[in-house]
């Protein structure tokens, strides 16, 4: 599914809108954000988390590496791989620890962390395009693709 977002409000009511997908089915789900510096992907979280229940600000963990969210008594992680300086680090952190059904994980960088990361159920591509940015979502897994038919559904 491709979609044109003109802004940062429409980049963040995309990521509300897939937290709506998400929380309407009850289950976690690892969610990639792959795209360049700038792309959106951080502003697409923000849209998620906050419309998950979470009031205070949500920033990119670039340097922490993941920032855990509790929210109505879901963990909602947020990870930035884009300073990792080797995928094994993760190990040191627990990274499988985080990767359990009930929680969602969303994983910007996920090329940064291949081998030590859950596979994705969604992946969701942005780029800056003129007027915007061009988001395209995937699903990878049944679960993935069950979301997104909620999705098209709402984005109709």
């Amino acid at each position: 599914m491709e979609l044109l977002l003109e802004n940062d409000v429409q980049t963040r009511q995309a990521g509300a809108r897939l937290a709506t997908c998400l929380q309407e089915l009850q289950q976690g789900a690892v969610v990639y954000l792959q795209g360049d510096l700038g792309a959106g992907k951080t502003t697409f979280s923000q849209g998620l988390i906050a419309s998950l229940g979470h009031s205070g600000p949500v920033k990119s963990p670039t340097y922490t590496l993941v920032e855990p969210y509790e929210i109505s008594g879901r963990k909602v992680l947020h990870f930035d791989l884009y300073r990792l300086g080797d995928p094994e680090e993760l190990e040191f952190l627990g990274v499988r620890d985080y990767f359990q059904s009930e929680n969602i994980c969303l994983i910007e960088w996920p090329i940064k962390g291949e081998g030590y990361l859950a596979k994705p159920d969604i992946v969701v591509e942005l780029q800056a395009v003129p007027g915007g940015r061009q988001m395209t979502l995937a699903g990878v897994s049944a679960f993935g693709n069950k979301v997104l038919a909620r999705y098209r559904q709402a984005n109709v």
